[in-house]
């Protein structure tokens, strides 16, 4: 028997304003444990909140930038659980109000064609805080302390729908949390730092019977740290429910964890519905009306998005779709290249300079783009150069490792280092005939129709240059000489 399987996500995403969403105090990673916490944060008797705007505009912008329908009259409501890290015993979140509904997120689907996955609901709420456990397993730890400097930090939850073009395989898992991220960080409401726990997110996967339209029950995936555990669980759970349906059994629908040294998921506990919550409407808060002028003012400051980055990039300056997509996966990326481009008239050679040469630059020194010590103003100036044939491929690659090591302009290495290319033709004939005379074997196979051994005289010649010759003028030069 064939399944069909369906992926819900619930991703969410601490957005990167000053202060949090109830109070003033400030939202800082690396604060003292329990530093930046107030009475309205950890839910004293008689503290009032009071919403921060900012992450309402981060909200209507995660909103357009998904093609949701953003709702003028929104509301907070209580969602009831006890927990250590929840001071208050309920989460301030929406219910039945979110801020935005009925959007998509265009993905690259398992037959290669673009796919909307549906988006649900992008609501607001406050996160919780973190618990620090004694052992690096829950299960085994002696003790837990909490730290409430992440309570009440703005939280976005991105739902997507089960219902309408839900996420169909583990491969277009992955496509859709990139794409969701990458987009986050374009519309600069998140850095989306997986490590500090700015983007995660919770699994819901089920199983039907391929051709059949009903949901089967569902398991909840909680409490990992990567994609690639996100990935693996997904395997585990995708065979682990097959073979439970395949030999007649029944999916129990639960909350389970995953165990990344086993590599398997375990059960945590029945899974809630809504009901469970108990939600209602938080009396403390006043019900939300967004001006229609307020929506449009974001709209009209609106960020350009990846897609639309890479149609562009690729008409206006003619890149190959392949490295486009490379240099658009990170938004600093692509600003560096746009940057250079402006002043480069070799568009193709800066993009291959960018993704082969630079970019090992930067992996190899373990710096982001933002932290590049070349300007883009220094970079266009080299490709410059060996567009002009001013300086050779060669020459330029050590021109542009000191130019990354010391921060300085191609000109003043090359000025250094004399690294000029030898411009005198007469000398550079000389020292072709010199490599001629002493390599006949070498000339007597090219004239009997061997060409393999051109490159091995080019080689010879730039040893004698010690790489300050032009390898295509060089190339032209010896072809001529051979037939003379």
């Amino acid at each position: 028997m064939d399944f069909d399987v369906i992926i819900g996500f619930e991703t969410h995403v601490e957005l990167k304003t000053q202060t949090k969403l109830f109070c003033g105090c400030a939202v800082e990673y690396e604060a003292a444990p329990n530093s930046r916490i107030c009475p309205v944060c950890t839910g004293q008797p008689g503290a009032l909140p009071v919403l921060n705007k900012k992450a309402v505009q981060y909200t209507v912008r995660a909103g357009l930038a998904l093609s949701c329908m953003i709702s003028r009259h929104s509301r907070f409501a209580r969602k009831n659980y006890f927990y250590p890290d929840l001071p208050k015993g309920y989460q301030i979140s929406q219910y039945e109000r979110p801020f935005c509904q009925d959007g998509l997120l265009e993905i690259t689907g398992d037959d290669g064609r673009p796919y909307p996955v549906g988006i649900k609901r992008v609501h607001l709420e406050e996160d919780a805080g973190k618990l620090v456990h004694s052992s690096s397993s829950f299960e085994s730890s002696t003790y837990s302390l909490v730290d409430y400097n992440r309570s009440s930090v703005p939280l976005l939850e991105i739902v997507t729908d089960h219902e309408r073009n839900p996420v169909r395989s583990v491969q277009e898992a992955r496509s859709y949390l990139e794409k969701l991220r990458q987009m986050l960080r374009y519309i600069e409401i998140s850095d989306c730092i997986i490590e500090k726990g700015q983007f995660r997110c919770d699994v819901n996967i089920s199983l039907r019977p391929r051709g059949t339209k009903g949901f089967g029950n569902r398991s909840e995936i909680k409490n990992m740290a990567s994609f690639k555990f996100i990935m693996d669980a997904l395997e585990f759970e995708i065979k682990r429910q097959s073979e439970i349906l395949r030999s007649g059994g029944e999916i129990t629908q639960e909350t389970r964890l995953y165990d990344e040294a086993k590599r398997i998921t375990l059960p945590m506990r029945s899974k809630e519905d809504a009901p469970d919550y108990r939600y209602f409407p938080d009396p403390d808060l006043a019900e939300i009306e967004l001006p229609e002028d307020f929506i449009d003012r974001i709209r009209k400051k609106m960020p350009e998005l990846p897609d639309q980055k890479i149609n562009r990039l690729m008409q206006e300056f003619n890149v190959p779709r392949d490295e486009v997509l490379i240099l658009t996966k990170e938004k600093a990326v692509s600003e560096y290249f746009t940057t250079c481009a402006l002043s480069c008239e070799d568009r193709k050679r800066l993009s291959r300079w960018i993704i082969k040469d630079l970019f090992k630059l930067l992996n190899k020194a373990c710096l982001p783009m933002e932290q590049c010590p070349v300007p883009p103003d220094h970079f266009s100036t080299l490709v410059n150069l060996i567009a002009k044939g001013e300086v050779t491929e060669k020459m330029a690659r050590v021109i542009l490792e000191e130019m990354f090591e010391k921060s300085v302009s191609p000109e003043a290495v090359i000025e250094s280092k004399g690294l000029k290319p030898i411009q005198d033709s007469v000398a550079l004939e000389k020292m072709v005939d010199e490599v001629l005379a002493q390599n006949p074997e070498a000339v007597a196979k090219i004239k009997a129709g061997n060409k393999k051994p051109v490159d091995f005289l080019i080689g010879q010649v730039m040893k004698k240059t010690r790489g300050k010759a032009d390898p295509a003028a060089l190339t032209k030069l010896i072809q001529k000489k051979l037939r003379g």
